[in-house]
């Protein structure tokens, strides 16, 4: 259980990715795909990086109170 709590900084790992990905695509179109689809996937890998860490924190707080 205790892998959980590093599981949630893939997410940002994957969000620095994709925002070098949209910025080299934006740089250089002759990459094909849109650098826009790149943010967005970073966007929402930020968000699940938050989303998750609050989860594992409301999770070990109950898991403290019983």
């Amino acid at each position: 259980m205790n892998y959980l709590k590093f599981t949630q900084y893939v997410y940002l790992v994957f969000g620095a990715y994709f925002v070098y990905d949209g910025i080299t695509k934006l740089n250089n179109p002759a990459l094909g795909g849109s650098p826009w689809l790149s943010f967005i996937i970073a966007a929402v890998a930020v968000f699940m990086f938050f989303f998750r860490r609050k989860f594992a924190k409301k999770f070990e707080d109950r898991n403290k109170k019983s």
